[in-house]
């Protein structure tokens, strides 16, 4: 790395040590576009923005080279911003993202995320029907580990931040001092023989890895997640002993423990409902589901 200052132009040069970014998948279903606004079905193993170890392998890098090839035809371009991804799926999630073309419409979905997460825990709350009142709703398909017994599990534990290596601005786990965090699990199938249950999510809030830290919270983690076991902590974690050897060189080399970033379970955004953040029309998107993830039924009405 060097650092170069030159005091007649005042010009600061940067150069960073090179590195090679993992592979990712290149692929991005459109499943709606008008003017304002676009959804997504992202792959499993695509991040959505740069970070860690992925700078150009991206959803927004994606969207900027898509944005800057559909535009190249126009004389003004600044009139068409580039879209942005107003929320997140984890790398290792996939189904709908939703995206702002408009900064109108990422003010106000912007504004539809945050205020169904401030519902949680608030009196406008109600255990019957938790989405009713929101201008948006996500309902998401899980395999979670184990048998859950409950036909309908409604699970509020809070999610907060530990300090973790690999994570610069620490790790979210399940914790009693964290930020108010809900989850309505309707089962779908139990597999006894192979001990896993196929759930449908549906979150109120938002909250960074909220399903995954939720269920294996209640004792299902999601089969295959590197990361979270039961009880919503992370595996191979000790508080005492954090080795940041990790940072050298802004973080890219890649860290020993799991990371957020790493896949391995099966999720997926499968479903959002959600006012046009113009019009105010609904809007229902749906994200095909992957074949993991459907029930029997669902699977014998393709063939």
């Amino acid at each position: 790395m060097g650092i170069g200052y030159d005091r007649a132009c005042s010009e600061l040069v940067y150069h960073r040590l090179p590195w090679n970014e993992p592979d990712a998948p290149y692929s991005l279903e459109v499943l709606f576009e008008d003017d304002h606004l676009i959804a997504l079905n992202k792959p499993s193993g695509l991040q959505v923005l740069p970070g860690g170890l992925f700078q150009q392998r991206t959803v927004l890098t994606q969207l900027q080279w898509r944005a800057s090839r559909q535009s190249s035809s126009l004389m003004h371009q600044e009139t068409h911003p580039h879209p942005v991804p107003v929320h997140r799926l984890g790398r290792g999630t996939s189904g709908i993202l939703l995206c702002a073309k408009s900064k109108l419409a990422k003010t106000r979905l912007a504004a539809y995320f945050a205020d169904g997460t401030s519902v949680v825990g608030s009196n406008r709350y109600s255990d019957a029907c938790p989405c009713k009142r929101r201008k948006i709703s996500k309902i998401y398909r899980a395999l979670a580990s184990g048998i859950l017994r409950e036909d309908e599990v409604v699970i509020m534990q809070p999610i907060g931040t530990v300090r973790y290596p690999g994570v610069a601005k620490g790790l979210y786990i399940a914790t009693s001092s964290g930020k108010p965090a809900l989850s309505k699990v309707d089962v779908l199938e139990r597999d006894v023989q192979g001990n896993y249950t196929l759930v449908q999510v549906e979150i109120q809030s938002g909250r960074p890895h909220q399903i995954r830290i939720h269920l294996s919270f209640i004792g299902h983690p999601l089969i295959g997640d590197p990361l979270y076991v039961t009880g919503g902590q992370p595996k191979c974690f000790d508080p005492e002993f954090v080795d940041e050897s990790f940072a050298q060189d802004g973080g890219y080399q890649r860290p020993v423990n799991p990371v957020p970033g790493d896949c391995g379970y099966h999720l997926h955004a499968h479903q959002v409902v959600l006012s046009h953040p113009i019009t105010n029309e609904e809007i229902t998107l749906t994200a095909p589901l992957p074949s993991i993830l459907r029930t029997r039924d669902e699977t014998e009405a393709i063939k």
